[in-house]
């Protein structure tokens, strides 16, 4: 709250410190709704620019700026692809470049991740691998992707229940045990 407050005054170190905790995890996110890096890259600076505007103008979030920005990211992506020419379809990059390259998945949990990736990406619709990329990937509370997506908690618990229920049918097909999702 105390960084907010000095980014609303308009604070240099501030802005900066918020540009440098966001940058990147708003980038991946755009990425993965997109699968377009130049793209992913504009709209983060898009989402920089409407938030020093908003600011500027003693608008802008008053509480839980990390929503606040993943939002206006979100929202920037949709009108991105609903109005521009080269429509691009509102899917997850491929994730496996960006999480199984990660020292922090060991060799033997490296087939069970595939095996999940391609349930995430094969098993549900988009609307339902954006809730899950938002509630598992990203951290997100149910309330906070509520905030994202413009829907209610309960929406979205019900969203992400169907989701979890077709990944365990999928899970299930390959007999796979243990997983975060089942």
């Amino acid at each position: 709250m105390v960084l907010l407050d000095a980014a609303k005054s308009m604070d240099e170190t501030a802005l900066a410190k918020i540009f440098d905790l966001y940058a990147y995890a708003l980038y991946k996110y755009a990425l993965r709704l997109c699968n377009d890096s130049l793209l992913a890259d504009q709209i983060v600076g898009d989402v920089f620019a409407k938030l020093l505007d908003k600011l500027s103008c003693g608008k802008g979030p008053w509480f839980n700026l990390r929503s606040y920005l993943f939002e206006t990211t979100y929202h920037l992506i949709v009108d991105e692809i609903r109005y521009s020419h080269r429509r691009l379809p509102l899917e997850m990059v491929d994730l496996r470049s960006m999480y199984v390259s990660s020292a922090s998945i060991s060799s033997e949990n490296h087939l069970l991740f595939e095996i999940i990736l391609r349930a995430v990406h094969n098993n549900l619709t988009d609307y339902q691998r954006h809730v899950i990329i938002l509630r598992f990937f990203e951290g997100f509370s149910l309330c906070e992707t509520a905030a994202i997506l413009g829907k209610s908690a309960k929406h979205i618990k019900a969203t992400q229940n169907r989701a979890i229920t077709n990944l365990r049918k999928a899970l299930h097909c390959h007999k796979v045990e243990g997983s975060l999702f089942l």
